[in-house]
C-alpha cells in the first residue's frame, strides 16, 4: 500500500520510528489508518534523500517543516555542485586526451592531477585555517594555550589526513569562503565571547578545560542514543554543567541569575552563517553531527529550563 517492504517496515519498528498499533496473538504487526500515513509519509521522506535522524526529529516536532526542507535543499544543491564538478572533470580528461592523444596510464594521471589540485589535505586545510584566524585577529586577546582549547575540535575532527571525496571537497570550498567572509569572523566573536572572557579569567587550566568539554560531548553523545528528552534530569544536568564552564568566582553568589544571562546569550547570538558553517562541517566529516545534535539538545534543554525559570 505504500510501496515499501515488510523488512523496511519491521526496521522502522525496531529504531522506533513508527510502532504498529496493535499486534496479533501471533505477534502480527496490526498497522490503523494513522499509522499507514505516518509510514506513508515517512517512505516519501526517504524518496526525497531525508535521513532517519532528520525524519525522527520531524516527527517528533523537533525540528520545523519549513528548517527541514531548507536543510534538505542545502544538502541537494551540494550534491548537484559536486556532481558538476566530477562532470566537469572527466569532462576536461576527455577533451585533454582527445587532444593529446594519450594512452590510458597518461590519461589517468591527468585525472588524478585535476582531482588533487582540488582536494586540500590536512596539512593544507590546518595552514589556511591558522593564517585566517591570524588574520583576523580574533584569537590575538587569549593565551597561547587557550588558542589550542579554541580549536581543540575543529582540528580533532576537521583536520584529520584523509582524502576528501568530491562532496568533501565542495564543501571544504564553501567553509573556506564563510571563513574568508569578516561577518562570520564577527558573528564567530559575538558567540565566543563568554569563551574569550573566561580563557582570559580561567578557573581552570585550558587543558583541564578540553576535558570538561569532552566529558560533555560523551555525555550528550550517550543522552542522544539514549534518545533522553530535553527535559530529562540526566540532559538538565548537562545543561547546567555546561552553562556553568563559563561561570567564575564571582559568579557563585547567584548562579541561577548567571545561568540565565548566559544561557539567553548562547542562544541569541546563534546566526545562519554559524549554522550554515557547522552543516557543511558536518559534510567534511560525519562525526561532527554528534558535536552539533549534542549542542541542539543542550540548547533545547536551555530554552526549557529558561522557561521554567520564568515561570518559577
Amino acid at each position: 500500500m505504500i510501496g515499501s517492504t515488510v523488512k523496511t517496515i519491521r526496521y522502522y519498528d525496531e529504531i522506533g520510528l513508527v510502532h504498529p498499533s496493535l499486534y496479533t496473538e501471533g505477534g502480527h504487526r496490526l498497522y490503523t489508518p494513522q499509522d499507514l500515513w505516518r509510514l506513508e509519509l515517512i517512505t516519501t521522506l526517504r524518496y526525497l534523500n531525508f535521513g532517519i535522524p532528520d525524519i525522527r526529529r520531524l516527527m517528533s516536532g523537533e525540528l520545523g517543516m519549513s528548517q527541514a526542507l531548507d536543510l534538505q535543499i542545502e544538502a541537494l544543491e551540494t550534491q548537484i555542485s559536486t556532481m558538476s564538478t566530477m562532470l566537469s572533470i572527466l569532462q576536461q580528461a576527455k577533451q585533454h586526451e582527445a587532444e593529446a592523444s594519450l594512452n590510458s596510464g597518461q590519461s589517468l594521471t591527468y585525472v588524478s592531477s585535476l582531482v588533487d589540485s582540488l582536494t586540500a589535505h590536512a596539512k593544507k586545510r590546518k595552514q589556511f585555517v591558522s593564517a585566517k584566524m591570524e588574520e583576523s585577529h580574533l584569537l590575538d586577546e587569549i593565551p597561547q594555550e587557550w588558542r589550542v582549547s579554541f580549536l581543540h575540535f575543529f582540528d580533532k575532527y576537521l583536520m584529520k589526513d584523509t582524502k576528501l571525496s568530491a562532496k568533501q571537497t565542495m564543501a571544504w570550498k564553501e567553509i573556506q569562503e564563510i571563513i574568508n567572509d569578516p561577518a562570520y569572523i564577527a558573528d564567530l566573536a559575538r558567540l565566543e565571547l563568554p569563551f574569550f572572557t573566561m580563557a582570559n579569567h580561567p578557573q581552570v587550566e585550558a587543558d583541564a578545560w578540553v576535558r570538561k568539554m569532552e566529558e560533555i560531548r560523551i555525555r550528550t553523545t550517550e543522552a542522544l542514543t539514549k534518545q533522553w528528552p530535553p527535559d530529562s534530569p540526566a540532559v538538565q544536568a548537562m545543561v547546567w554543567d555546561f552553562v556553568m564552564m563559563y561561570a567564575s568566582n564571582e559568579h557563585t553568589g547567584d548562579p541561577e541569575a548567571f545561568f540565565s544571562k548566559q544561557a539567553r546569550y548562547m542562544l541569541d547570538f546563534v546566526t545562519e552563517r554559524i549554522l550554515r558553517f557547522n552543516r557543511l562541517c558536518m559534510v567534511l566529516n560525519p562525526e561532527w553531527s554528534e558535536i552539533v545534535n549534542g549542542i541542539n539538545l543542550l540548547q533545547e534543554g536551555m530554552r526549557l529550563r529558561l522557561k521554567q525559570m520564568e515561570e518559577d
